[in-house]
C-alpha cells in the first residue's frame, strides 16, 4: 500500500526541525508569560509553560477564547505580562482576538505562525515565522512539532541537533512495535505528567481527528480516581513516563495491564516500550512524531482517509 500524505508529511518533518534549531527567536523575559491557542496549539501551550517554569520564568497556558474574554479568571496582576500566542493559519479567530485583547490592555505580545505576514503575525507586537510543509493538512503536524520546538528553545530548554534522529527512531520504533497491538482496541487513553500532560492531551486530539475513536487523557496518578472503570481488553494505554515518578507510574500501568489493556510506554515499561533518554520537556518534543503516526496507524486500520477528518477544517473562523 502506498504511502498517505498524512504519513508522507510526518516522516518528512525532521530536516524542517534541523532549520528551526538554528532559527533566531526573540528574548522572553516578562513577570508573567501567558501562552495562548487552540486545540493543538493550547495543548502545546501547556507544554511550553511547565518548560518555562521549571526554568524559573513563571508561565501559564490558557486557550484563546478564554484569555480573549476573561483574562482576569486567570491572572490576577497585570503587570510585567507577556502573551505569546500559537496559529499554525495565522487567522485562528479566537487566537488573534487573543492577541488583539491583549494589546488594547497594554501587555507585550509575541505571535508565532506557520504562514508568513498572517493576520496574527500582523497584529502582534513581536512576530515569529516557522516554515512548515506546505503539503500538511487539516491535522497538524510538522507545524506541531515546529512551534513546540520554537517555544521550548524560547523557554530555555536544552534541545541538541541530535533530536531530530532521536525522534525519527521513535517514531520507527513505535511503527514497528504497534503490530498486532491494535487488534480489538477501539479505547484509547494518554497519561502523562507536567510537561508530558500537555503532550497526552495532544497525542489523545490528534487519535480523535484522524481517526474518529474515543480517547481519553489525565494525569497519571488521577486516573485512578474514577476514570480506570473504563479500563478492559479493548483499552489501549500510552504511558509518557516522567523520569522523578517513572516508578510509581510504572506500578500503574502493570495495574492496567493486570485489568486487559496494552501499554505503549515511552521511557517505561510497558507491552511496547520506546526509550528516549532525554529530558522530560525534550522527550516531550520527541515523542511528538511517534504520536503523530500512532494517530495515521489506527486511522488506517478502520479505514478512515486522515486527510479529511469528520466536522473539521483547516482554519477555525468564527462567524
Amino acid at each position: 500500500m502506498s504511502a498517505t500524505i498524512t504519513e508522507t508529511v510526518i516522516r518528512r518533518q525532521f530536516p524542517h526541525w534541523t532549520a528551526a534549531l538554528t532559527q533566531e527567536l526573540p528574548a522572553v523575559k516578562a513577570t508573567t508569560v501567558v501562552i495562548t491557542g487552540c486545540g493543538t496549539s493550547y495543548y502545546l501551550a501547556q507544554v511550553m509553560a511547565c518548560a518555562f517554569n521549571a526554568q524559573g520564568q513563571a508561565a501559564l497556558a490558557v486557550p484563546g477564547a478564554e484569555w480573549a474574554r476573561r483574562p482576569e479568571c486567570y491572572l490576577a496582576h497585570t503587570e510585567g505580562v507577556l502573551v505569546i500566542g500559537l496559529s499554525r493559519s495565522g487567522t485562528t479567530s479566537e487566537t488573534v482576538q487573543a492577541i488583539e485583547a491583549s494589546r488594547a490592555r497594554g501587555w507585550r505580545t509575541l505571535a508565532v505562525s506557520c504562514e508568513p505576514d498572517s493576520t496574527i503575525l500582523r497584529a502582534a507586537d513581536q512576530a515569529l515565522y516557522l516554515p512548515t510543509d506546505p503539503q500538511e493538512g487539516i491535522v497538524m503536524s510538522v507545524s506541531a512539532s515546529l512551534m513546540l520546538l520554537a517555544g521550548l528553545r524560547m523557554a530555555g530548554v536544552a534541545l541538541h541537533q541530535t533530536i531530530p534522529a532521536e525522534a525519527a527512531a521513535a517514531m520507527t520504533a513505535l511503527e514497528s512495535g504497534i503490530v498486532g497491538l491494535l487488534h480489538g482496541r477501539s479505547h484509547f487513553v494518554y497519561l502523562g505528567a507536567g510537561p508530558n500532560y500537555g503532550m497526552a492531551t495532544e497525542g489523545c486530539l490528534k487519535l480523535q481527528e484522524m481517526s474518529i475513536s474515543y480517547s481519553q487523557a489525565f494525569h497519571p496518578m488521577e486516573y485512578r480516581h474514577g476514570p480506570v472503570s473504563l479500563i478492559d481488553t479493548k483499552s489501549l494505554v500510552v504511558m509518557l513516563y516522567s523520569q522523578a515518578t517513572a516508578a510509581e507510574e510504572a506500578i500503574l500501568v502493570a495495574e492496567l495491564q493486570a485489568k486487559g489493556a496494552v501499554v505503549i510506554g515511552f521511557n517505561g515499561p510497558g507491552d511496547l516500550r520506546i526509550d528516549l533518554g532525554l529530558s522530560d520537556d525534550a522527550n516531550a518534543l520527541a515523542c511528538l512524531p511517534a504520536l503523530q503516526m500512532l494517530g495515521e496507524r489506527v486511522a488506517l486500520s478502520k479505514g478512515i482517509n486522515s486527510e479529511a477528518p469528520r466536522h473539521l477544517s483547516k482554519v477555525v473562523v468564527l462567524q
